[in-house]
């Protein structure tokens, strides 16, 4: 699988997302600066990281929503490219409308840090296969804006087509988030937004291996 990872000025899990991708897939991504505004030919995979892009000036992502990368972004989503957006990358996702609906504060309005319960809803999209529908895992989180919300419709709309991936685990909602929402998919499931770290979830020192899944997917999809 041939990837690559858009690092922002701000961006702070970028090498994370480097080295995730590198041992998982034996390939090292490319490393694409926000205003190169080219994503290499034959990319399977973009994966958008976490952090503070822009310092979260505006609201987060705003800014980079705006970023000259983010046209070719939209190409390869065009084309039927898969893109992981994790936390600010989820954030940047819902900003450039290649996922619906907003990430607000936290409701207790204090920044989480911890390993998080998740329920996979499914295993039958590109980013899960690897993973027991109804199954549970842990991935940290890292955030203070991973409140995900949505219109009443948006939200029916979303279940109704099987396009939320990970919920938090009941009682585990971390952030007030509508509906548990952990993480949810474009309409062509080839995109994928989520709150919670599986970078930071794949073995030796980091925060378990629940996230390596994740990856495994997307290797046999690709």
């Amino acid at each position: 699988m041939k990837s690559a990872v858009i690092v922002f000025p701000g961006s702070n899990c970028d090498r994370d997302a480097h080295d995730a991708l590198e041992k998982l897939t034996g390939n090292a991504p490319a490393m694409v600066w926000h205003k190169d505004g080219e994503i290499p030919a034959g990319t399977d995979l973009v994966m958008v990281p976490g952090g503070f892009s822009y310092g979260d000036y505006l609201r987060c992502g705003a800014m980079a929503g705006n970023s000259p990368i983010i046209s070719q972004l939209k190409a390869h989503a065009g084309r039927g490219g898969y893109i992981l957006g994790v936390c600010n990358g989820f954030q940047i996702l819902t900003e450039t409308g290649l996922l619906p609906g907003a990430l607000v504060r936290n409701a207790s309005l204090h920044f989480v840090c911890r390993p998080q319960k998740l329920k996979v809803e499914s295993s039958n999209t590109a980013f899960t296969s690897a993973y027991t529908g109804g199954s549970q895992v842990i991935i940290p989180i890292a955030h203070a804006e991973g409140n995900f919300f949505a219109d009443a419709a948006t939200l029916d709309r979303l279940e109704g087509e099987g396009r939320v991936a990970f919920r938090y685990a009941s009682g585990e909602n971390p952030n007030g988030a509508a509906r548990d929402i952990a993480g949810i998919l474009s309409e062509n499931g080839r995109i994928l937004g989520m709150m919670p770290h599986p970078e930071r979830a794949i073995g030796d020192h980091e925060g378990g291996s629940d996230g390596i899944g994740l990856f495994k997917s997307l290797m046999a999809a690709a």
